[in-house]
C-alpha cells in the first residue's frame, strides 16, 4: 500500500526560476518521511529506529516543474524492497494535493539504520521490519 503525506513548500524552496529546486524538494521528501519513520516509530514503542537512519542512496527524477503556489503536493511513498539492514522508498510527489493531480517528481531512497553510539549501520530488529511492513500496509 502507499503512504501518503502533504507537505507545503515555503516560498524559500523556490529557485530564480520560480520552481521548487533539488535541494529544496530533497528536504521535501526528507519531510514526506518523518511522520511514519520517525513520529511513528515512536508511537510504536521503536528507541532505535527514529535515533538513526542515513540516506545511502538517492535518485530523483524530475517530469515536470513544481511551482510555489501555497498548496500542498502530494507525496505518496511506497516500501518497495526491504532487506536485513536496509529498504527503500520510492516516491511520487504530484503538483497539488489531490491523488489525480499529474505527478511531477519521482524519486527512490535507499535507507539503512544507523546506530549512533557505534557509529555505523546497523541491521533492522524483527520489530522494526515488521514496523515498516505494517505501515505501509496500512497506508
Amino acid at each position: 500500500m502507499t503512504y501518503v503525506s502533504h507537505v507545503r513548500p515555503r516560498w524559500t524552496d523556490m529557485d530564480v526560476y520560480g520552481h521548487i529546486n533539488h535541494a529544496k524538494l530533497v528536504t521535501l521528501l526528507e519531510e514526506a518521511r518523518i511522520p511514519l519513520l520517525f513520529e511513528g516509530a515512536t508511537e510504536a514503542g521503536l528507541e532505535q529506529l527514529p535515533k538513526g537512519i542515513v540516506v545511502v542512496r538517492l535518485e530523483v527524477a524530475y517530469k515536470a516543474p513544481i511551482v510555489v503556489s501555497g498548496q500542498q503536493l502530494r507525496i505518496e511513498i511506497d516500501l518497495t524492497e526491504l532487506r536485513a539492514a536496509s529498504f527503500t522508498l520510492a516516491y511520487r510527489v504530484r503538483t497539488g494535493s489531490a491523488a489525480d493531480d499529474p505527478v511531477a517528481v519521482t524519486a527512490e531512497t535507499l535507507l539503512a539504520p544507523y546506530d549512533t553510539v557505534e557509529l555505523r549501520p546497523r541491521r533492522l530488529t524483527p520489530a522494526e521490519s515488521e514496523f515498516l511492513k505494517q505501515g505501509f500496509a496500512d497506508a
